[in-house]
């Protein structure tokens, strides 16, 4: 049953129903029906110099709001445009933005002196149609508030300087270059000291959201969303340069949280929300930085997503995996729409680990052929060794250790050991050599792989990655640090190292803390299932979690 129009009268007494209505909600209401007819949401910003003054802004939504409840009309806030108001938290009502359900707004009827209100006098209620005066005065005020500070370099001197530490792998400590370089010790210093130098709304919103990303690839989620939640009352406050971006960008950070913490529905319902926002949606289709992170992620949702239904639900699974190639491929082309290598090594590397974990659930997707065995090995090498080239053409020292991670893991990957294997069994396994894994994928494009580490298989490639971050020469985070690690302890114990093996895995212990639970789960299995018995009798594994034993 459709619910009963509303009469709203503009001309003073302003009334709602025939009832005399306060001046500021009604205000707040008509300017509601103004934004949704164009897409558009209102930002607190708006109700400054209108209908109060910044001491008051609080008193007036909240007045506001109960007299839209007394109006029977439902008024939503937030970011998400798609939600019923009925379930939003009023917790953080007051900050905005608001907006208007379309249901809500067919509801109104607005009248001046009785008779339907004209688009131009709906304009000069709300103060939108104003003398050439004040429309100069508004002007300036709004190329003001989309302005970007040009009267100072230092403060972008200092924030291309962070920026390039990220891109470098200098996060939040020192690495070494040359002696000449002045680059800061880490990413972390150097946005600090560009949030001194900011000086304006934008370019402290900017800082942010930077500070934001560091985090997250730091791996320290907890900080990444005290950032975030800062960018969020930053943006609510006011409207800076680069609105939709930063908050696009907020939102997909948001989403990487999600996921990192393996709550894929939270993750994709984040990133799908972004789709409907009237904002971020164009930003999806035009911007490449967006549209490349927006894919890659989502893609790495639905590659969970397909290599857990794989064991019960084989063609849910393969929907789920065709579906990840296809956003990775999307990712892929956004990155070099762009000229980003850095995001088109990412995503090269993410989408040639994909094609190996399908093989090994029994999945073959249409992007790589339906190839399976050794042709989906030759497959997953050849985009990772893609992925490794990009790193060396764009930054030596930003190069993380996923790819000899990756290559690591699928080396051994026909080694399935028994839980337990003696030693002597352990070590008459056959893991791909690292020559022999190039040649097979009859690709040359891996650097490092025909260095001097090699000459000791995979252990001394991870012992070389180990050295480098020890020394300074990386950084790496903790779970490249742990994955590392781990394959250091398999190939070390494969030749018979066990000393080497044992002194990782000693190391490996005090790097699990910092790991989400379900990485930690990760490696404790590995470490109870994969490893020969001598090397679990010189350090034992961590227990397994009560829920994962029981599973197993």
């Amino acid at each position: 049953m459709p619910l009963p129009s509303i009469d709203i009268e503009l001309s003073s007494p302003q009334s709602v129903n025939g009832q005399s209505a306060a001046y500021q909600s009604l205000w707040l209401l008509v300017r509601l029906h103004h934004a949704q007819r164009l897409g558009e949401v209102v930002a607190l910003d708006a109700l400054r110099g209108q209908v109060t003054s910044a001491r008051t802004l609080r008193m007036v939504v909240s007045r506001a709001f109960r007299d839209f409840k007394a109006w029977g009309l439902r008024v939503g806030w937030g970011t998400d445009t798609a939600r019923d108001p009925r379930f939003l938290n009023a917790e953080g009502r007051s900050q905005g933005p608001f907006w208007l359900p379309a249901t809500e707004a067919r509801r109104l009827r607005l009248r001046v002196d009785g008779e339907a209100a004209r688009p131009a006098e709906v304009a000069d209620f709300l103060g939108l149609s104003v003398s050439p005066r004040r429309a100069r005065a508004s002007a300036a005020a709004d190329a003001q508030a989309s302005a970007v500070q040009l009267q100072d370099a230092r403060f972008w001197h200092q924030l291309a300087a962070a920026q390039q530490a990220m891109r470098q792998g200098r996060w939040a400590a020192p690495v070494q270059g040359r002696r000449d370089a002045q680059a800061p010790a880490s990413a972390l210093a150097a946005m600090r000291q560009a949030a001194d130098l900011a000086q304006d709304d934008y370019q402290r919103a900017l800082v942010t959201l930077n500070e934001a990303l560091l985090w997250r690839r730091l791996g320290d989620d907890a900080q990444a969303r005290k950032r975030l939640a800062a960018l969020q009352r930053q943006r609510l406050a006011r409207q800076v340069a680069s609105h939709d971006y930063l908050g696009a960008m907020a939102a997909i950070v948001g989403a990487w949280c999600s996921y990192t913490a393996r709550d894929l529905p939270q993750a994709q319902a984040q990133l799908a929300a972004m789709t409907r926002d009237a904002q971020q949606a164009p930003l999806l289709r035009h911007h490449p930085q967006v549209r490349f992170e927006w894919s890659n992620l989502w893609a790495l949702a639905c590659r969970s997503r397909a290599l857990g239904l794989a064991a019960t639900d084989a063609s849910a699974a393969t929907q789920q995996a065709d579906e990840a190639m296809a956003h990775f491929g999307r990712a892929l082309a956004a990155a070099f729409e762009s000229h980003a290598f850095d995001a088109a090594q990412h995503v090269a590397a993410n989408m040639g680990m994909a094609v190996w974990l399908f093989d090994r659930v029994g999945l073959g997707v249409q992007a790589a052929g339906q190839a399976r065995g050794v042709d989906a090995r030759r497959h997953a090498v050849q985009w990772i060794a893609f992925s490794e080239w990009l790193c060396s053409l764009a930054d030596g020292q930003g190069r993380s250790a996923w790819n000899a991670i990756y290559l690591m893991r699928i080396a051994r990957g026909d080694c399935q050991p028994r839980p337990g294997l003696p030693l002597a069994d352990f070590a008459a396994l056959r893991p791909l050599t690292p020559r022999a894994l190039a040649e097979e994928s009859a690709d040359r494009l891996i650097p490092g792989l025909d260095g001097p580490a090699t000459r000791g298989g995979w252990a001394g490639v991870a012992a070389q990655h180990l050295a480098d971050h020890d020394a300074g020469q990386r950084r790496y985070p903790g779970l490249q640090l742990a994955g590392l690690l781990f394959e250091q302890a398999w190939f070390a114990a494969h030749g018979r190292d066990l000393r080497t093996a044992a002194t990782a895995l000693t190391r490996l212990r005090t790097v699990l803390p910092q790991l989400v639970p379900s990485d930690r789960a990760y490696f404790s299995d590995v470490w109870n299932d994969a490893l020969p018995a001598e090397l679990l009798a010189l350090e034992p594994p961590p227990r397994r979690s009560a829920r994962r034993a029981a599973m197993g």
